[in-house]
């Protein structure tokens, strides 16, 4: 069983023996090392859990070697060997990184106990950093994914912010946008990244249960309240608290809220302490914040507040050239996933999906993707294999509406010329404004251009001003 390696760093030959051979009987890899510098190459070499120090050396001191370990490796569990009486210098030691000290002469089945205990430490420490690797993959800038203008303005201004000691962020954007994503990736690539992140949705509680999951209560502070409990603020103290949803907050929330964004003080619901804390706070809606001021359903001063550094995540619609590459990132998560080995999109998928107007965002097309790969095993996913209302590109009819009445010749239509004629004669009625030529159409706007691009309409058949092919 290897139970991970020491490296044992101490010019006493006798030493170095007894421990190497008792070491190795519980299991251990053990790299003995004479010096300073033979213990710094095998230390980088092997790369152990534990090292072994002697305080003195016959080339350098114990600390110094410390210095270097810990500067290359800090999770490594150092523990210093001292003569008897040397406790200051061994205090020192652990002021400057080391876990533990133990004197010479030493007892070696005491000293087997103290490396078990040390070896847990390692064991512990070396699942935090992968837990923490695993995070920053995960919610790392390059999870925003996207290569159009609007994403990297985002991926920059997210940048700016997590470096940035500001206290407050407000994210606006449709549902689906990537708001909580983004509100992780700001907390993982900040200094804050190893205190926790709370979020909490504010519309999905009661006004009486956000509070006191904010804010926490005293014991007796209401009827079910039978202990002491600390709120998410309280819990998130160093770090960052996310606040979804915001503008479904009620009145008398905001304005605790609000003595929190202007003192970061609060008091627990039920309390008349005053608790202090430091923190990151992150709201985000997808309603128009000015808006709901101007109906009177947020304060305006909580507005201002939150208002100091503004995000606005960009719709699906805005950035559809990341569409391709969205839709290829999600394949590859659902091929781990599902077991499978589909390839991509085709060309003809890939058109359709860029002609949609996407109302739900990244999460309608996530949602799409994962659809498709469930239920097909093509090596491509096909126009076929997607929703109804993605391919036909048409809204439902509206009440009162009726279809065209038709009778088709014996010798049958060509599709494409109708539908290109039909496209024509809308634009044509509509002056080339393609809002009011979708109307007519019963189509969406992106629908529309979709099949203009298909059908060669330049942008002066559009119209000009807010009608040509960007509008």
């Amino acid at each position: 069983m290897n139970r991970g390696k020491i490296l044992v760093i101490d010019d006493e030959k006798l030493v170095r023996w007894a421990l190497q051979r008792n070491l190795e009987k519980e299991g251990y890899m053990v790299f003995p090392a004479e010096n300073g510098t033979e213990g710094l190459e095998l230390f980088y070499t092997e790369q152990p859990e534990i090292v072994l120090l002697d305080m003195h050396l016959p080339d350098t001191s114990g600390l110094t070697v410390l210095e270097k370990i810990k500067k290359d490796n800090a999770d490594v569990v150092v523990m210093m060997i001292t003569a008897f009486g040397d406790v200051q210098t061994a205090v020192r030691a652990i002021k400057a990184g080391a876990h533990d000290f133990v004197e010479k002469p030493f007892n070696l089945d005491k000293l087997k106990i103290i490396i078990s205990k040390a070896a847990e430490t390692a064991a512990l420490r070396r699942e935090v950093s992968q837990f923490r690797a695993a995070i920053s993959r995960k919610y790392g800038f390059g999870n925003f994914i996207g290569k159009s203008a609007p994403v990297l303005a985002v991926r920059e201004l997210a940048r700016k912010v997590a470096q940035s000691d500001a206290a407050t962020v407000l994210l606006q954007g449709e549902s689906g946008t990537g708001k909580d994503l983004i509100a992780k990736v700001i907390h993982y690539e900040s200094k804050r990244a190893d205190n926790p992140f709370m979020d909490i949705n504010c519309s999905a509680l009661s006004e009486a249960l956000l509070a006191s999951e904010l804010f926490g209560h005293e014991k007796g502070a209401f009827t079910d309240a039978k202990n002491m409990k600390k709120g998410l603020l309280e819990l998130s103290d160093g770090g960052t608290v996310f606040l979804d949803e915001i503008a479904d907050m009620k009145p008398s929330t905001q304005v605790q809220i609000l003595k929190v964004l202007e003192n970061r003080t609060f008091k627990r619901v039920g309390g008349v302490k005053d608790i202090s804390v430091d923190l990151r706070i992150i709201a985000a809606t997808n309603k128009n914040l000015s808006e709901e001021v101007g109906k009177g359903s947020f304060r305006e001063d909580l507005y201002y507040r939150l208002n100091v550094v503004q995000i606005h995540l960009p719709s699906l619609r805005e950035r559809c050239d990341d569409i391709p590459v969205l839709a290829a990132h999600f394949i590859s998560e659902f091929n781990r996933d599902f077991k499978k080995r589909v390839k991509g999109i085709s060309k003809e998928t890939e058109r359709v999906l860029e002609a949609y107007s996407w109302p739900g965002n990244v999460r309608e097309l996530r949602n799409v993707i994962e659809r498709a790969m469930i239920l097909e095993n093509e090596e491509y996913i096909l126009p076929e294999h997607l929703p109804v209302v993605l391919t036909s590109g048409a809204r439902p009819v509206a009440a009162g509406k009726t279809a065209i009445p038709l009778r088709f010749p014996e010798g049958g239509i060509d599709m494409e010329g109708v539908e290109r004629e039909l496209i024509g004669k809308a634009l044509d009625q509509a002056a080339g404004n393609q809002t009011k030529a979708a109307k007519l159409l019963n189509l969406t706007r992106d629908a529309l251009r979709y099949r203009m691009r298909k059908f060669g309409f330049s942008g002066d058949k559009a119209g000009n001003g807010t009608s040509g092919m960007s509008g």
